[in-house]
């Protein structure tokens, strides 16, 4: 049996993670790791006590017919990179990475050119965490340098979505 890398051993992690998700439209896992060791993770869900969308059987981003990456303060859960970041000290993040791997609630696919909100990466940044890995196939993702996000800062363009 060929032993699997280990960016892929960390993105299958995330994988798993994702499958604790209760978002009706995107199921997304994030896993932090800083010296081969797992950190923290985190899956999107509601806050602690509140109903999650799979509870209600309702998303009222998904009724409002509102794209991928626009007007998140209308979702009632909190993404998996946030939970990952809440979930971990700052100081066992700085220099980290996290990996991260999204899959479509109803098809099951991979999230094509997935990434992460404009909220969250403002999140990673002040975490300290240095790279970002995106799962595109079972065995392909992309590398992520954080200080890319602060050198091309989207939100000076008013860029929408992702």
């Amino acid at each position: 049996m060929e032993r699997r890398d280990k960016i892929n051993y960390y993105l299958d992690l995330a994988e798993v993670v994702a499958k604790r998700g209760t978002c009706l439209r995107k199921a997304y896992g994030a896993v932090i790791v800083k010296n081969d060791e797992v950190i923290s993770t985190g899956y999107v869900g509601a806050p602690r006590g509140r109903q999650n969308c799979s509870d209600l059987g309702r998303c009222i981003r998904e009724e409002l017919n509102i794209p991928r990456g626009e007007r998140y303060e209308l979702c009632r859960s909190v993404h998996a990179e946030a939970n990952a970041i809440i979930s971990a000290s700052r100081q066992d993040m700085i220099g980290a990475s996290m990996f991260l791997c999204g899959k479509d609630v109803k098809t099951g696919e991979y999230v094509a050119n997935s990434n992460s909100c404009s909220m969250c990466k403002r999140l990673i940044i002040n975490s300290g965490i240095d790279k970002v890995f995106i799962r595109d196939t079972e065995d392909k993702y992309r590398k992520i340098h954080v200080r890319d996000w602060i050198d091309d800062d989207e939100s000076l363009a008013g860029k929408f979505g992702y």
